[in-house]
């Protein structure tokens, strides 16, 4: 969709892009972690970086009667494509993949685990960091006049990121719209 802003100097045009709009935001128990989803399924997750200045979460801090005067402080963790748009044939419809909710679950091993859900279909996602190893390239020679040496390639770095696994999918068990999910503790 393409807007025309009119002044009395100049015609703009400018793209919305609906599918960049959000449409679901959760923080996590303990404040730390933040997931947003929008219109175009996708999840994008939120670490707070200010409570590494003071040492404890905010709700630890508050309770302990320390001041707290500025907002919390929060950078890019990771995002992914949780729903896709879909087509029930049965009922002639078509599924958007706007994400409707988003609920954290219990973290484990360092792990992160959530629920998102469209309109129809409810996911469990579980994030957590992969470490990945970045191989010289140069290692593999073959000497002149010989055979190909084997040699064992060396790791030159353990750099981390982090990974997005659906672990479960519930789909094709809801007659009507999802519009709360909610995790039995």
């Amino acid at each position: 969709m393409a807007v025309c802003l009119v002044d009395k100097y100049n015609w703009m045009w400018w793209s919305l892009e609906f599918v960049d709009i959000i449409s679901a935001i959760e923080f996590d128990r303990s404040g730390d972690h933040l997931a947003t989803g929008d219109r175009g399924g996708r999840v994008v997750l939120f670490e707070r970086t200010d409570t590494k200045d003071h040492g404890g979460s905010r709700r630890d801090l508050e309770r302990m009667g320390y001041p707290i005067s500025r907002h919390p402080e929060f950078r890019y963790k990771t995002e992914f494509q949780s729903h896709e748009p879909e087509f029930d044939y049965l009922k002639s419809l078509e599924i958007e993949e706007k994400i409707n909710k988003i609920r954290w679950c219990q973290t484990a091993n360092g792990a992160l685990f959530l629920l998102s859900t469209n309109d129809k279909t409810i996911k469990y996602w579980k994030v957590q960091e992969k470490k990945s190893h970045n191989l010289p390239s140069n290692d593999l020679s073959i000497p002149p006049g010989g055979f190909p040496s084997l040699r064992l390639p060396v790791v030159t770095s353990n750099e981390t990121s982090l990974m997005a696994r659906c672990g479960r999918v519930y789909a094709h068990a809801h007659d009507y719209h999802i519009n709360s999910i909610s995790n039995n503790r």
